[in-house]
Order: structure tokens, then sequence, then C-alpha cells
């Protein structure tokens, strides 16, 4: 077991310079599949793979934790489109039972699998512009790697 560093961290005008990160940036390059940092280099390698780095700049992917989020923020979004559509068409409209399952099971199918990769793109670019989870360049001394 290591001991923690007890000396006394020193600040200077050097020790606060570090890159800026704009959040939105970051996740709208994210969303679209590309580096967070770049904009340039591929995102993911597979469909919700992603890639060990940028081709780009050499952004190290792999300390990203996007773990549930994405499909949550997924759950939520297009459950907030589908509910409402579904209250509004039988509220309005008398439809049989086999054509509104015909028409909501693959709708809702379709655009959770079409917004799954955007918005876990979105997720590592907001990591990457926090400096969550081994983004930051300089981590606080004695906490362990992930």
């Amino acid at each position: 077991m290591e001991a923690m560093s007890t000396a006394p961290k020193i600040w200077t005008r050097e020790t606060g310079l570090v890159e800026k990160r704009d959040v939105w940036d970051a996740m709208k390059r994210g969303f679209r599949g590309r580096c967070p940092r770049c904009g340039q280099g591929k995102l993911f390698r597979a469909f919700l793979k992603t890639a060990d780095n940028c081709s780009g700049c050499g952004l190290d992917f792999t300390p990203h934790r996007a773990d549930d989020l994405p499909a949550y923020l997924v759950i939520v979004i297009v459950g907030h489109i589908v509910v409402p559509t579904i209250l509004w068409i039988e509220t309005n409209y008398t439809t049989p039972a086999w054509i509104s399952f015909a028409a909501y099971l693959p709708f809702t199918f379709v655009a959770s699998l079409a917004l799954l990769q955007p918005v876990k793109g979105a997720v590592v670019g907001l990591q990457w512009a926090l400096r969550m989870h081994g983004f930051d360049d300089n981590p606080p001394d004695g906490i362990p790697p992930v």
C-alpha cells in the first residue's frame, strides 16, 4: 500500500494553465461519433465499442466510464417522444390494437437504436471535457487509476 504524499502543493501560474475544454463542443463532437478533443478521429470502432485512441490527435479513450448512462438517457428521450404521441393518437382516434402495436413498437425500437451511439458519444465527450475518469492530465495524488 502506498503512503499518500503529505507535501503541500505549491500553486503557481503554470500549474493553473491547462487545456481549455468546452463542454458543448466536446459533446457535439462525441454525438457525431468524433474525437471530443480534435473532432477528426473516430470515437467508435464498432457500434458501441470505443476506439482505443484517436487516429487524429492520439487521445486515449480507454479511461471512459459511460456504463448505463447512455441507455438511461435514450429511454428518457424516446419515452418523452413516444408516450405523448401514443396518448394523443389513442385519445383522438380509434385504432385497432394490431395497428397500434405494428406502429409503436418498431418506431420505439428503431429510435432507441438510432440514438444509442450518439448519446454514448456525447457522454464520453462530457467526461473528457470535465476531466473525469482518467481524462485528466494531472490526476490528484493518492487516487488509484480505475
